[in-house]
């Protein structure tokens, strides 16, 4: 697996000069790290400096992974969490870290590992001991979980997946939209580990709700989310809120898995953000 990748050793490097706290950007399943940039912008406005870390050896552009989908393939919880926290270590100041999705959950191990000054946890993709799947997220996830070979391979998700279990609060245009420029394909070994956290005890997809290292946390949730419904992120944030840090939940009106990318964006942003500047 590589190691830090010039772009993100670019921005570490310039988050470093800059003196700012850096906040740190995960994305999650079927996204590449470019899929941050208008957040990145709103967060540098605000006097953040933005780190947008890939998964490991992911390729750059939309383009490229559409082109080559087995560079996406075969990327586990612990080995992205590995790569992630490796560009954290290298920033001079503790970073403010937030993640969409698989993203979410992430930013969450993370936090437990002590290296988030906060964290912002969106759509968040559920650990061990987070009970709640509802039929509306086995749907979503059915066509990894279909076949079991799945588990080496990189998989694409239809138009019509995808407005099921993205795009499901927009419109046929703004989903289609959305599909066109930012869908690739996605580990299926990342959303299996989350499928079988709690038949694993060994599983990846695991933290510590207790750990009082792990800082203030909001968790943001999508009220249509068909991915992450409120049920899963509720849970999340139940198992963790006797945590002596801060932890809270925040639900976005008529919002879906796609709250991160839509026309939408920036109130989750601005909610993010809100909470961000209250502890840094």
């Amino acid at each position: 697996m590589a190691t830090i990748t010039q772009r993100e050793a670019e921005q570490v490097e310039r988050a470093n000069a800059s003196g700012k706290t850096p906040v740190v950007f995960i994305h999650g399943l079927w996204l590449l790290s470019s899929s941050w940039d208008k957040w990145a912008g709103v967060f540098e406005e605000a006097g953040f400096a933005a780190v947008t870390p890939s998964w490991p050896d992911d390729p750059e552009t939309v383009d490229e992974a559409r082109a080559h989908p087995e560079l996406l393939a075969g990327k586990t919880l612990g080995q992205i969490a590995d790569h992630t926290a490796e560009v954290i270590q290298a920033l001079d100041r503790k970073p403010v870290v937030m993640g969409h999705s698989t993203g979410g959950l992430l930013a969450q191990i993370i936090a437990d590992r002590g290296l988030s000054a906060a964290t912002v946890a969106i759509d968040p993709g559920p650990f061990r001991g987070v009970l709640p799947l509802p039929v509306s997220t086995l749907k979503s996830a059915g066509p990894v979980l279909a076949n079991p070979r799945n588990r080496s391979r990189a998989v694409t998700l239809t138009l019509d997946q995808f407005k099921y279990s993205w795009a499901n609060a927009l419109t046929d245009a703004e989903a289609r939209e959305l599909y066109d420029a930012y869908h690739v394909a996605a580990p299926g070994v990342a959303l299996m580990q989350m499928a079988n956290a709690n038949i694993n005890p060994w599983t990846e997809a695991k933290l510590d709700p207790a750990n009082p290292e792990r800082g203030p946390l909001l968790i943001i949730d999508g009220e249509k989310d068909h991915t992450v419904p409120w049920a899963i992120a509720n849970a999340s944030y139940k198992r963790q809120c006797k945590n002596e840090a801060v932890t809270e939940i925040a639900k976005i009106p008529d919002r879906g898995h796609s709250l991160t990318i839509d026309h939408g964006w920036r109130e989750v942003a601005d909610t993010a953000l809100g909470f961000a500047q209250r502890f840094v």
